[in-house]
């Protein structure tokens, strides 16, 4: 059984961790889905700030709750 994530584009797990993984596919699939969700703001933040403490968050957040951090929901 695969396990599927609701983040980046509802990929497997498996191919979302690598993507969490690579900082620059990591900064646009999460520029892409906020932008996609509706959080235009949130999405600036991580075009911003995407590949510092947010990549960071991210890929913890990914290995840990197999899920992107969530750190702004405007």
């Amino acid at each position: 059984m695969q396990r599927f994530s609701k983040d980046y584009f509802n990929l497997p797990y498996n191919l979302s961790l690598i993507l969490a993984i690579i900082p620059i596919s990591s900064w646009i699939c999460g520029v892409i889905t906020r932008i996609l969700d509706g959080k235009i703001i949130a999405g600036l933040i991580r075009l911003v700030f995407g590949f510092t403490i947010i990549w960071l968050l991210d890929l913890i957040y990914m290995i840990q709750y197999m899920r992107i951090c969530r750190v702004l929901n405007a």
